[in-house]
């Protein structure tokens, strides 16, 4: 019987698990329902059911009459980020070429910076290489050799293979990773090894060997990063699969019979049965920076920087230029650089669970994070167990966020206790009132924000000025105002607190294939370009065939997918290679290649400067990139007529609430997010109660609802003019949007 055909349906879910709450998109023909519920770190799948059930309720339906009629299904999650963190992995074994033992342990001369903050790497004297993840008696160095061309210096010796696999099984290995030198150029070697510990162990046997080999991750040139990725794979396949089966277990065992697909941090997504454990990483803030960019496309927003505040963790990445095209240019994950394609992202510890701290080596300086009080026990005012204060903990006191609203009433809020523990832990200490030393909690987390924006922005040679701010994740909304400062619009969405969710419902399906080949594809001397056209094509068609038949393994039609070229190219004498858009998928003459070549001259010229072009030194192919990717539906935004500014009738009441630049507590205005129009704007100090989420907007600033129903944060001056509002988008419908 063959698989139902996966489309893009009208009838999907998007679940995005983070570390405080799971959040779920459920899209149903024309709606789009959202639900949040806390993460159950003990069994992902306890809360991935919980959130289902509250989305499904909505529809007033069972899960039972719900998930048959789904179509989709796209999960993104943190496990692959927990398990590294934790180190809760299986006892490897690696087998690579004898006499490169040493080579993962050794690393690259600045492996102890891999990971690090830069506070960290200022701290010289301290720092180490990161605990490999692999000891060096779990090492094994085998017998072969296949030099840079992919010829054979020295056959295998399987029987060297097979007294070194049943020490390594001795020792206690679990899963198996295979590296050897030049594979990708050559991989019969690796290939033979995965058989020979079939041979020896079988799949059909109780202590089952899950193999990687280094080849299949990460087909090209960089032995330190292929080796990695490799070992990373094989670390995480085991506890990702448990995690994963669970899941998959629960929603067929309700009627589910689509695909399942994950997130991949290239930006696309793919069946769970075509997903390495890598590809997984970060999924959740790559959802959001996809969704930045779709989003951000249909309001004619071409510079957009997206900003992610959940529970532990801010998440920044940036849409320059209508492109997310932006790579890792040393991707690493965790501590440990590897050799796969990631979308540039920033992650730092500070959220709405970051913990407030003394730090009295530093003459009693008040810290906010990294260390987070997650979902259990949360944050004090949880009334979870928790005893730390958190940012949460000050919203609370300083009543931006109100104890009975919280989580849409569902989950009431301590605010004695949180009172109590900001006043034990940092009042009393540093001398100051309650109010105070919340809003200085504040102000220090959000200052850690802004300056990761800074950061990132100047440091890739932008101004903050030329973009607009997304905020979103449940504490978006809330600090914008203090984290933003620097960029004058903040777009505010409905859906914020679960926007990773909504952004990969609009994420297209999409596989990735790289291939290392070096062509001189510009000849320095004579200016004249390849002629070579094979070793151009021939890896593009055998990946295009690859990817092909991975789609209709996966019910997908590959005539319907969209087949793309990037390369990794570079100028001689210079070091930095830069990933440009092919226009072709093929070169059949000079003025073909001369079109690849300008595609290179502009990209190159626009990230470095014309000035750095050296065509007299030659241009070269380091890698070739094919994405196969298969359109989804995109997100069309509402646009309604605007009215009057006046927002009195959205306003639900007042509370008192501390603000610091006024000096004191002030009874402040509160409106309801669903009830504001199109055209109202409410200008600071103000709060704006959403369902999941709450806009605090500071005296100086306020908050407009533009013509889609999406809240502009602005400076006071600058609110309600023409230049703030976005680009008209297309039809309906974004669901919960003010109409």
């Amino acid at each position: 019987m063959s698989r139902p055909s996966v489309k893009a349906g009208r009838r999907t879910i998007d679940i995005d698990v983070g570390g405080t709450f799971t959040d779920l998109v459920l899209t149903w023909d024309d709606r789009r329902i959202t639900a949040k519920a806390p993460t159950t770190p003990y069994d992902l799948s306890v809360g991935f059911l919980d959130v289902l059930t509250d989305g499904a309720d909505q529809l007033e339906m069972s899960i039972d009459e719900l998930l048959p009629q789904i179509e989709l299904v796209r999960y993104s999650t943190t496990v692959a980020m927990n398990r590294l963190i934790e180190r809760k992995g299986p006892r490897l074994g690696l087998m690579t070429t004898e006499g490169h033992e040493d080579a993962i342990l050794i690393g690259r001369g600045a492996q102890w910076t891999d990971g690090t903050r830069i506070s960290e790497r200022r701290n010289v004297a301290v720092q180490n290489k990161p605990a490999p993840l692999i000891t060096r008696d779990m090492i094994a160095g085998v017998r072969e050799r296949v030099d840079s061309f992919g010829a054979v210096l020295r056959p295998l010796d399987e029987d060297d293979v097979r007294r070194k696999l049943r020490k390594l099984v001795d020792g206690g290995a679990r899963a198996i990773a295979v590296s050897l030198l030049w594979s990708f150029a050559h991989p019969e070697h690796e290939r033979r090894i995965r058989e020979i510990i079939r041979e020896e162990y079988r799949s059909y046997h109780v202590g089952y060997l899950p193999v990687v080999l280094s080849h299949e991750v990460v087909g090209k040139v960089g032995e330190y990063e292929r080796t990695m990725t490799a070992i990373l794979d094989a670390y995480l396949q085991s506890s990702i699969k448990a995690e994963m089966e669970s899941t998959w277990d629960q929603l067929r065992d309700h009627g589910y019979r689509g695909s399942f697909l994950l997130t991949h941090n290239t930006g696309g997504s793919a069946e769970i049965f075509k997903t390495t454990a890598s590809r997984t990483y970060n999924g959740g803030p790559i959802s959001g920076l996809m969704g930045s960019y779709h989003i951000g496309k249909a309001l004619g927003y071409r510079n957009v920087i997206a900003s992610d505040v959940g529970g532990t963790s801010f998440d920044l990445g940036m849409v320059v230029d209508a492109s997310v095209r932006s790579y890792e240019f040393r991707p690493i994950i965790d501590k440990w650089m590897v050799g796969i394609s990631m979308l540039q992202s920033t992650t730092m510890g500070a959220g709405g669970g970051s913990i407030a701290w003394i730090n009295e080596l530093l003459g009693g300086r008040l810290e906010v994070g990294p260390r987070s009080a997650g979902s259990y026990p949360g944050p004090v005012c949880y009334d979870l167990g928790g005893t730390e204060p958190t940012t949460t903990d000050a919203d609370v006191v300083l009543g931006y966020l109100s104890p009975d609203g919280y989580f849409n009433g569902r989950m009431p809020l301590n605010r004695d206790k949180a009172v109590e523990a900001i006043e034990l832990k940092i009042a009393k200490p540093l001398g100051l009132g309650v109010d105070e030393a919340a809003a200085l909690i504040r102000r220090i987390v959000e200052q850690n924000m802004a300056s990761a924006i800074k950061r990132e922005v100047h440091l890739r040679g932008y101004h903050p000025e030329d973009f607009v701010l997304f905020a979103f994740g449940g504490g978006g909304p809330t600090h914008v105002a203090g984290y933003g400062a620097d960029v004058p619009t903040s777009v505010i969405f409905p859906q914020a607190p679960v926007f990773s969710a909504l952004g990969s419902s609009v994420m297209d399906i999409m596989h990735v294939y790289e291939q290392s080949k070096r062509i001189l594809f510009l000849n320095g001397m004579t200016q004249q370009f390849t002629d070579d056209y094979e070793a151009y094509n021939a890896p593009i068609k055998d990946m295009v065939a690859q990817a092909r038949a991975d789609l209709t393994s996966e019910g997908l039609d590959p005539d319907s997918a969209v087949f793309t070229v990037e390369l990794d190219m570079l100028y001689g004498g210079q070091v930095q290679v830069k990933r440009v858009a092919s226009p072709l998928l093929s070169i059949n003459s000079p003025e073909q290649a001369q079109q690849v070549y300008d595609e290179f001259e502009k990209e190159y010229s626009e990230a470095f400067s014309p000035h750095v072009v050296n065509k007299p030194g030659g241009a070269y192919i380091e890698n070739i990139i094919v994405k196969a990717t298969v359109p989804t539906e995109k997100l069309e935004l509402p646009v309604h007529e605007l009215v009057g500014n006046d927002a009195s009738a959205a306003r639900t009441g007042t509370r008192n609430a501390y603000w610091p630049e006024q000096g004191g507590r002030v009874d402040t205005p509160v409106f309801a997010f669903d009830q504001l129009r199109p055209g109202n704007q409410i200008d600071g100090p103000g709060l704006v109660e959403a369902e999941f989420t709450t806009i605090v907007i500071p005296p100086g600033k306020s908050l407009t609802i533009d013509s889609h129903g999406l809240g502009l944060l602005q400076n006071t001056d600058v609110a309600g003019t023409d230049a703030a509002q976005p680009a008209r988008a297309a039809a309906p419908t974004l669901e919960g949007a003010p109409a």
